[in-house]
């Protein structure tokens, strides 16, 4: 295993491996405005949301590694205490990413990416209109994390005013998360679109499972069964009773028979499709 230890070596490397490895990001497109009310947008993936009463999104722009100098957003954020959080999805993606293109001073990125200004309730920042969620702030706190490049700079914003496009609610009144189709950062050039890689696991909140513990020591050290198949044995409040076992034995006895290798390769079978129930019973069966 690479062991390293981050003051040996070079920031620009430390920041490539961190990218890489804390990946996806969710993208925050921070729009801001100058003392003088000239516009700015920008796009961070140091970004998330970290509580709901009061309603609290963080997000860093790090110095710069190479000059060490510090971005308009963050001088905006400080001068005038607000900021438009605009969500990121795929419909967007090309434009945001050419909104982080380094302009001078005094260029309105949202011309320059093709977006649209669409004026705020609450706060004097514009929204990006083609963003399916915008999110008004005020900032509460900014937190310098060190002087030089590559240093973060936390601006702790509290949500004043929600914007949802109502395209993207399903009829409950819910965010649709396959149509929000979010992307999301990770290292390098690399982006993740959500929505094609949305799987569902029960919350453990919701049951009060038996845990990895309470398996069978044969099951527990299979090398058939991962830890994540582990998992989700665990995950149930009970196991099958020994008659729902029977009964599931009886009528698949000719794909397992009491060989090992075979009843966890078939109770895998079940568990990638999600029916832990029916593994369990494999697993169980005499």
């Amino acid at each position: 295993m690479l062991s390293i230890n981050p003051k040996d070596i070079p920031t620009v490397k430390l920041h490539e491996y961190l990218l890489s490895v804390i990946a996806p990001r969710p993208i925050a497109l921070a729009s801001t405005i100058d003392v003088d009310g000239n516009p700015n947008v920008s796009p961070f993936s140091f970004f998330n949301v970290f509580s709901a009463n009061p309603p609290i999104l963080i997000f860093s722009p790090a110095r710069r590694v190479r000059g060490n100098t510090t971005k308009h957003t963050l001088d905006n954020a400080k001068a005038t205490k607000e900021v438009v959080i605009n969500m990121v999805n795929y419909d967007i993606v090309q434009q945001m990413s050419l909104s982080s293109t380094e302009y001078p001073e005094g260029i309105n990125e949202f011309e320059k990416a093709g977006f649209t200004m669409l004026a705020s309730e609450k706060i004097k920042p514009f929204r990006v209109a083609e963003s399916p969620v915008q999110i008004e702030c005020k900032v509460t706190e900014v937190i310098e994390l060190g002087n030089e490049g590559g240093a973060g700079n936390l601006i702790i914003c509290e949500v004043v005013k929600l914007h949802i496009n109502e395209a993207f609610l399903d009829k409950e009144g819910s965010i649709d998360q396959q149509k929000l189709d979010l992307v999301a950062r990770a290292g390098g050039s690399l982006y993740s679109r959500a929505r094609e890689g949305f799987f569902e696991i029960p919350k453990p909140l919701s049951i009060l499972g038996i845990g990895v513990d309470a398996i069978p020591s044969e099951i527990r050290n299979s090398s058939i069964l991962t830890g994540n198949n582990l998992g989700m044995l665990g995950n149930v409040e009970a196991i099958p009773s020994e008659e729902d076992v029977n009964k599931f034995a009886k009528e698949h006895a000719n794909y397992v028979g009491n060989n090992s290798t075979k009843k966890h390769t078939f109770a895998k079978a079940f568990l990638e499709k999600n029916d832990v129930i029916s593994a369990w019973k494999v697993l169980l069966m005499n």
